[in-house]
C-alpha cells in the first residue's frame, strides 16, 4: 500500500513545477520585469520583493522553505517571441503564516522588450487555508482553439496535511490570447486529484485520478471541442494476518468527456469541476 500511495503521488507531482524553479528558468531580470509592469510598485530595501498600494507583495525570490510566491514564468512555445509571466499579488495585511489572501494577475509579455502585451487580473486565485496551494505552473500544450487561436494553461496545485484524511487537487485554467484580449475559456478543471480516509496506519479507502485532453476536430462557436479523458483508481489497502498491509486496488474507471465551447467558455463537467475560487 505505501508503494501504491507513493506512486499516487509522484504522478500528481509530476504536473507541477515550483515557483522558484519556474522563476529561475524564464524570468530572467525580475525585477526589471516588475519595475514595467507595475510602475507604482515600490522595491524593498533587500531588492527581493515589490509593494503595490495599498498593502499587495510581488516577491522575486525566496528562502528555502518560505511559503511565499514568487514569480512564475514560462517562453510560450507557441508564440516563441513571448514570455508568460503569473504575478501572485498577496495581500500582507490579511495574509498570515501558513495561509495566504491575493490574486494572481497574468502577463504575456514580449521576451525582448520586456513590455506587456497583454494582462489578466485573476482575482482570489491565491486564496488558501487548511487546503494550501502548493505550486503554480504555466502549462503550454498545443492549446489550438482556432486557426489564428492559442491558448495556454496554468496549473495550481492544492493539498492539505492530513494523513487520516489526505486530499492533494491539481486545477487547470486555459486563456485564449486574440489580437485585442487575454481571456479564460476554461475556469477551474481539475486534472489531478489524491484523496480519502484511512486510519493513518494502513487500512482505509482511497482515490486518485488522471485527465488528459486534447484538441478536437469538431468545433463550436469557431473553437474546437476538448476531449477530456479521466482515469480513476480507488485502493482499500488493510492489514493481512501477519499485520502486513496489503493493497487492495479496485478495477480502474475511464470516463471521456467532451467540452464545447458555448460561444464564451468551454463549461467544465460537473464531475471535474474545481473546489477553488
Amino acid at each position: 500500500m505505501r508503494l501504491l500511495l507513493s506512486t499516487l503521488f509522484l504522478g500528481l507531482a509530476a504536473v507541477s513545477l515550483s515557483p522558484t524553479q519556474a522563476a529561475a528558468d524564464d524570468c530572467g531580470d525580475a525585477a526589471a520585469l516588475v519595475q514595467l509592469a507595475y510602475p507604482q510598485a515600490q522595491k524593498s530595501a533587500d531588492g527581493a520583493s515589490f509593494t503595490l498600494e495599498p498593502h499587495a507583495s510581488i516577491a522575486l525570490t525566496l528562502p528555502e522553505g518560505d511559503n511565499s510566491f514568487g514569480l512564475v514564468c514560462k517562453i510560450w512555445p507557441a508564440h516563441d517571441d513571448l514570455l508568460l509571466v503569473a504575478v501572485p499579488l498577496i495581500d500582507s495585511a490579511k495574509s498570515s503564516d501558513g495561509q495566504h489572501v491575493g490574486d494572481i494577475e497574468l502577463l504575456v509579455v514580449d521576451k525582448n522588450s520586456l513590455q506587456v502585451r497583454q494582462r489578466l487580473l485573476q482575482p482570489g486565485l491565491m486564496n488558501d487555508d487548511a487546503i494550501a496551494i502548493r505550486t503554480i505552473e504555466f502549462d503550454t500544450g498545443r492549446y489550438r482553439l482556432a486557426s489564428d487561436v492559442s491558448a495556454f494553461g496554468l496549473r495550481i496545485e492544492m493539498a492539505n496535511h492530513s494523513q487520516p484524511n489526505p486530499f492533494r487537487e491539481t486545477d487547470l485554467r486555459l486563456y485564449a490570447l486574440t489580437r485585442d484580449a487575454l481571456r479564460v475559456v476554461l475556469d477551474g478543471l481539475v486534472v489531478a486529484d489524491f484523496g480519502g480516509e484511512g486510519d493513518a496506519s494502513c487500512a482505509g479507502s482511497f482515490h486518485s485520478s488522471q485527465v488528459s485532453l486534447a484538441m478536437n476536430q469538431a468545433s463550436h462557436h469557431g473553437y474546437h471541442d476538448i476531449t477530456v479523458v479521466e482515469r480513476r483508481d480507488t485502493d482499500e489497502p488493510s492489514p493481512d494476518t501477519n499485520g502486513e498491509c496489503q493493497s487492495h486496488p479496485g478495477k480502474p474507471v475511464n470516463r471521456t468527456y467532451r467540452l464545447r465551447y458555448d460561444g464564451s467558455r468551454y463549461p467544465v463537467p460537473a464531475a471535474l469541476k474545481a473546489l477553488g475560487p
